[in-house]
């Protein structure tokens, strides 16, 4: 487990600081994570970074070798979705490293796990991976996995954010909503675009509709913009390839009060890296 060695960290007695990376899209994504990282760590401070790496891959999935990295650059935890198992070397991934979380909500027997309990120099924070189901895959109800496991995790921390991967905005809301003072944290992910509605819920719970993305800024969604374009065009299939150039890195860092689980804070933040070139 990290501890803190800064001079200033009286301050934060009792807070525990999450950062928590959008979706990282392909190469592009992975350098300019490598770029932020050490830079946003420094400056932040978090007690624990955590990163949605479902798209690291060349846009879809993530390897073991992909989490490696990640892990080796500084992240502590990484979330997926519906990608998941997208990638063929996932499974012993899943298996044997539960720092990676696929969403909870897949059927019973599915590999891996969809929470986790980790350590923090400022105490244990509890990680929940949820997948929607409005305009995505019919997997189990999200909302009756969410109030199965809040219970059982609040047994053994106050501390507990939730990765809401979702397409509808509706259906993130209404997650974090339902779970309004019953968990610390529910951060969406999935659509790529940062949303501008950071907040904290009456009863404690900080929200978020989408981090946003770390890849191509120039693209759609990650993706070279032509391709979606003739798709959207054509409706032939075509085969999606992540984009080169500028790179978008969107993340939130959210304080928590380790007594009680609630948010005290949630904050964007956004950084465009135009150089160097980053490549696919």
């Amino acid at each position: 487990m990290r501890t803190r060695e800064k001079a200033g960290d009286a301050a934060r007695a009792g807070i525990m600081r999450v950062l928590f990376f959008g979706d990282i899209v392909g190469r592009v994504g992975r350098h300019a994570l490598e770029e932020t990282l050490p830079r946003w760590r420094d400056e932040l401070d978090p007690d624990i970074i955590i990163a949605n790496g479902e798209n690291t891959a060349g846009g879809v999935g993530i390897t073991r070798s992909i989490a490696e990295e990640l892990f080796d650059l500084g992240v502590e935890v990484i979330t997926l979705g519906n990608h998941t198992f997208a990638q063929r070397d996932v499974v012993p991934l899943l298996e044997h490293d539960h720092r990676v979380l696929r969403p909870a909500n897949y059927p019973p027997g599915v590999p891996g796990l969809g929470y986790g309990v980790f350590p923090t120099p400022a105490g244990p924070l509890a990680v929940l991976c949820l997948l929607g189901r409005v305009f995505m895959d019919p997997v189990d109800d999200p909302f009756q996995t969410a109030e199965t496991l809040v219970p059982l995790l609040k047994q053994e921390t106050r501390c507990m954010l939730i990765d809401a991967h979702a397409e509808a905005t509706s259906e993130k809301a209404a997650l974090a909503w339902m779970l309004d003072g019953r968990v610390s944290a529910v951060i969406g992910t999935h659509t790529h675009v940062q949303t501008a509605d950071e907040r904290v819920l009456p009863a404690g719970t900080a929200f978020i509709t989408d981090v946003g993305m770390v890849g191509p800024r120039d693209s759609i969604l990650g993706v070279q913009h032509d391709i979606i374009i003739k798709r959207f065009q054509t409706w032939m299939p075509a085969r999606f390839e992540v984009a080169k150039g500028a790179a978008l890195v969107n993340a939130v860092s959210v304080d928590l009060d380790t007594a009680t689980g609630r948010a005290l804070s949630i904050a964007r933040l956004a950084r465009v890296l135009d150089t160097p070139p980053f490549t696919k």
